[in-house]
């Protein structure tokens, strides 16, 4: 409940404090005095956008802060909501400070403690609902007739059930839409990858094999030169004249001679057998060698052709034959990763088909739910609409026809299955239309109360402002109305800004904004009334201009007739 409100700076107020009553507090005042001024000071503390223009003219900022008493048991939800952000605290007091400043430096306290915007625009959801002419907007936009039919109905907190499976359902849907993206993309790329691997395999690479490959070419390619290099040294070692084996075959005789003379001679004859034999092996090895070397074109062509297959294979792949043969491994590893990801489609895409299946229970027995409270609120905002001078009119909520998806089930929202819309004939006769193409003011605003007034049981909200409901009726109609006012303030706490002294008399509270001007500035005032200045007041507001004896008993009469009614 609203307990106390402070204005300071903004538009024509200079400081304005007022404290509010429980039940229906109702504000009257000329027009121009700065009625929508409170209402949009109390806007600011919902969370609504600031603008500089609001600062009073010559101040630096504007500062808006309400004093809000939290019942334990009506204000449940806004007790947790403030657990949840920290803000508690241990009392049933609830402070909420705005600061508008031209430096842009605005700030949010909840508590004296600060606040972002968003947190604000959160918490005041279940602290004031202002019912004003953007209210009757809302309530003509048939996307939130579903939400009132849920409120009504008591069937949020199944809805949000729904709800929360329906977004896992989404976060799966869009799971699986990414990953076939991916896949598609792994798809087209498996065949480049199996194409990659097959290159490889069939190569049938060896470790090391382009070495021996370069050093095999090299040696054809020199063919010639070894060939003679190994015929010189063969010649000289053993198949020319004066071989140097033949020469060595010489000092191995010289020796043996020497050594049968001086056997004191050092030099070994084994030995010089042993570099004989020696050499002599390395002549028939260059022997063998000289008829090894040939030049095989056939097999130069082959080896440039596998020298070239090999450089393009490392040019792909990392630069030498090693990192080809590791590419072949990772290659191997992505099209398992490929073929598990195919796997793990299936698997999502089979857990989005049962889930499926279980919202499409859940959408049905909501559906089926919301049908039995559609008659409810039919009837009851019927009953409540009849009393309020429109004694033909037919309300009625209208399921449409939801669209089917490729399956041909109904296509699902986080709301459920359910199009609803709410339908109005106001005269016998006239065939149900929907509520946006009613044309009388008059009309939607008693609409509009009669919503409130059904909903006023089941809303969490503490308090209501009522801003001009009174647009378009007068009269009974008007009395009428005021009694309905009341009836919702024994439910909610009720501040209603009205021009109609039929509507005021069922106050508990009144209180009047007028202006003044002090030293050559304009200031907006709000004061609380005595039952002697409400009978001024109200007389004022039969009479206009020319007040007379007759008005002021009659304004008398209807205060006196209200509360007899209470």
């Amino acid at each position: 409940m609203l307990r106390e409100l402070k204005i300071q700076n903004l538009a024509i107020i200079d400081n304005l404090k007022v404290s509010f009553t429980e039940g229906l507090n109702v504000i009257s005042g000329e027009t121009g005095a700065g009625k929508s001024i409170i209402i949009g000071a109390v806007g600011l503390l919902l969370g609504d956008r600031a603008s500089t223009d609001l600062i009073r003219s010559s101040e630096d900022s504007a500062v808006v802060e309400a004093l809000f008493k939290i019942d334990e048991e009506k204000d449940d939800q806004t007790r947790r909501k403030l657990d949840g952000m920290g803000y508690h605290e241990d009392n049933d007091e609830l402070v909420i400070k705005r600061i508008v400043s031209r430096s842009g430096k605005n700030r949010i306290y909840i508590n004296g403690h600060l606040a972002t915007l968003s947190i604000l625009s959160s918490l005041s959801e279940s602290l004031v609902n202002i019912c004003s002419q953007h209210e009757h907007q809302t309530i003509l936009n048939a996307d939130n007739h579903i939400d009132i039919l849920d409120e009504f109905g008591n069937l949020v907190t199944l809805r949000l059930k729904f709800s929360d499976f329906y977004n896992e359902y989404q976060i799966l849907n869009r799971k699986l839409g990414e990953m076939k993206s991916a896949n598609n993309k792994k798809l087209d790329k498996e065949e480049f990858l199996k194409f990659q691997l097959k290159e490889i395999e069939d190569g049938g690479i060896k470790v090391g094999e382009d070495i021996s490959l370069q050093e095999e070419k090299k040696i054809l390619s020199n063919a010639k030169k070894l060939g003679e290099h190994a015929d010189r040294s063969y010649e000289i070692l053993y198949a020319g004249e004066s071989s140097v084996l033949e020469k060595l075959s010489r000092v191995m005789h010289d020796v043996r001679e020497i050594k049968q003379i001086d056997s004191k001679f050092e030099i070994s004859t084994e030995g010089l057998d042993s570099a004989f034999f020696n050499l002599e092996e390395i002549a028939f090895r260059l022997r063998d060698y000289i008829n090894e070397i040939t030049f095989d074109p056939e097999r130069f062509e082959e080896i440039d052709e596998r020298l070239e297959f090999l450089g393009r294979l490392k040019r792909k792949h990392g630069g030498t034959l090693d990192s080809v043969l590791h590419k072949k491994e990772e290659i191997k590893e992505e099209l398992e990763d490929i073929s598990f990801f195919e796997e793990e489609i299936e698997k999502i895409s089979d857990e989005i088909v049962q889930k499926k299946k279980l919202l499409l229970e859940m959408a049905r027995d909501l559906s089926q739910k919301r049908v039995k409270v559609a008659e409810r609120l039919k009837t009851s905002i019927e009953s409540e609409i009849h009393t309020l001078q429109m004694e033909s009119a037919i309300f009625d909520v209208i399921f449409h026809k939801p669209a089917e998806d490729e399956d041909g089930d109904p296509v699902l929202n986080s709301k459920g299955m359910d199009n609803v819309e709410f339908y109005l004939s106001t005269n016998i006769g006239e065939e149900l239309k929907p509520l946006n193409r009613i044309a009388s003011g008059g009309e939607l605003s008693r609409i509009v109360l009669a919503m409130k007034k059904v909903l006023a049981r089941t809303g969490s909200v503490s308090t209501i402002i009522f801003d001009e409901v009174d647009t378009g009726i007068g009269g009974a109609t008007a009395e009428i109305v005021g009694k309905k006012l009341q009836e919702v303030s024994k439910h909610h706490q009720v501040i209603c800004i009205t021009h109609l002294p039929q509507i005021v008399c069922f106050g508990d509270g009144h209180f009047l904004v007028s202006k003044r001007v002090s030293g050559n500035r304009t200031t907006t005032e709000i004061n609380v009334l005595t039952e002697q200045e409400r009978l001024d007041e109200i007389t004022r507001m039969l009479g206009g201009v020319n007040i007379t004896e007759k008005t002021r008993e009659h304004a008398g009469e209807m205060l006196k007739a209200s509360h007899n009614k209470e």
